[in-house]
C-alpha cells in the first residue's frame, strides 16, 4: 500500500495507511495491510490474540495507536518465516498440535518467539509465565506447552532466529 498517511515497516515492507494516529495498530494490520495473523479477540489487550512483534517484543495490537509506530519494525505471523519456508516456532506448533479453534494461534507463536529471543532454553516455569496472559478458550494448553517445548528443540535452544 503506497500513498500518504503514516509509514510503517511491516514485516520488512513499508506500508502507508491514510488511518488516524489514533487508530489501534490491529486495525490496520488486518484492513489496510490485509494481514489476517493477528486476530481481533477482546480489544481490550487481554487476551493475546492480536500479538505483534514490535522491535522483536510482543505488542498487543488492539491497544497501540498505530501514530506510535512510525520508525518501529513490526512483525506479524505472516513475516516469521523466510525463503527457506516456516519459522521454527510455526513449524513446532504445527508438529505439536498445538491448536484446536485457531484462534489464539497467533498469539501464542509470537508470544512464543518473543520469549526464545530473550531466554532460549526457558524451564517449565518460564514458558507458563511467559503464556499466562495468552487466553486459549479451547483448553488447548498441554499441546501449546508441548509446542513450545518442541520450539526450544528445534532451535537447539539458540532462540529464534
Amino acid at each position: 500500500m503506497t500513498g500518504s498517511g503514516i509509514a510503517l515497516r511491516v514485516n520488512g515492507v513499508e506500508v502507508r495507511t491514510p488511518a488516524a494516529p489514533a487508530t489501534p495498530l490491529l486495525h490496520v494490520l488486518r484492513n489496510d495491510a490485509r494481514l489476517n495473523g493477528p486476530k481481533y479477540g477482546c480489544g481490550l489487550g487481554e487476551c493475546g490474540a492480536c500479538l505483534v512483534l514490535v522491535d522483536g517484543k510482543a505488542a498487543r495490537s488492539c491497544t497501540v495507536p498505530v501514530g506510535a509506530m512510525a520508525g518501529h519494525a513490526i512483525t506479524t505471523l505472516e513475516g516469521l518465516g523466510g525463503e527457506g519456508g516456516l519459522h521454527p516456532v510455526q513449524q513446532a506448533f504445527i508438529d505439536g498440535q498445538g491448536a484446536q479453534c485457531g484462534y489464539c494461534l497467533n498469539g501464542m507463536i509470537i508470544r512464543t518467539v518473543a520469549l526464545l529471543a530473550v531466554n532460549p532454553r526457558p524451564t517449565e516455569a518460564e514458558i507458563r509465565e511467559a503464556l499466562r496472559f495468552n487466553l486459549c478458550r479451547c483448553g488447548t494448553h498441554v499441546e501449546i506447552l508441548a509446542s513450545v517445548r518442541r520450539a526450544v528443540a528445534l532451535t537447539g535452544g539458540a532462540g529464534a532466529p
